[in-house]
């Protein structure tokens, strides 16, 4: 595991984007253990990017048009979706003093879809990992696999840090209705940029 793809992969994972958004709103929100399950969430929607970078089926997204455009804007209608029910107070920013079974599942669902339907996940891992994946390599798909793992172990893990400090913070937040609203309003704000952004990228 070369320390170029450890650094690259590092940059990648901590820049702020959908999944850390939503991972500090469940921190601030629901608290440490939500946090974690929110970053677990996320994780589990790289998988299905990796697994089309892996078979080529992420070339389909960078080739055909029509399916980068039905899976960008499926990925926009979800941002602005949650923007609004952030706003209604029934988002990841919905306090709740405890995450049950049911609360621990829909935080799950939320993270994997927020990264599912992210189009532009899937054309990254296909012009990344083989870029660490040296041509004379035995076994690329494998290897390709390997670098996968420790790219979502890397993501959990730094994804959980961010929302443990969220939840950290949580006291602070919740006993402040002004504070609170703020807050609110702000991660509306950024999920709208954030569905924005989407909307314009290009293959």
């Amino acid at each position: 595991m070369s320390a170029e793809f450890l650094i690259t992969s590092l940059i990648v994972v901590a820049s702020p984007g959908t999944g850390v958004l939503y991972t500090l709103a469940a921190g601030l929100s629901r608290g440490a253990r939500a946090s974690v399950v929110a970053a677990f969430g996320c994780t589990l929607g790289i998988v299905p990017h990796i697994a089309a970078a892996i078979l080529g089926l992420a070339a389909l997204l960078h080739t055909s048009a029509i399916a980068f455009q039905t899976f960008k804007y499926l990925g926009v209608a979800y941002l602005l979706y949650m923007a609004w029910a952030t706003l209604r107070e029934r988002g990841p920013l919905s306090i709740e003093k405890e995450v049950g079974a049911r609360s621990a599942l829909q935080v799950t669902v939320t993270g994997v879809l927020i990264n599912i339907l992210n189009p532009k996940l899937s054309i990254f891992f296909l012009a990344f990992l083989p870029q660490f994946v040296s041509a004379d390599e035995a076994h690329p798909l494998g290897r390709m696999a390997e670098l996968s793992g420790v790219f979502m172990l890397m993501t959990f893990a730094v994804f959980a840090i961010y929302g443990l400090f969220a939840a950290w913070l949580r006291d602070h937040v919740v006993t402040r209705p002004r504070v609170l609203t703020w807050m609110r309003r702000s991660f509306a704000a950024a999920f709208v940029a954030l569905g924005a952004k989407l909307a314009v990228a290009e293959r």
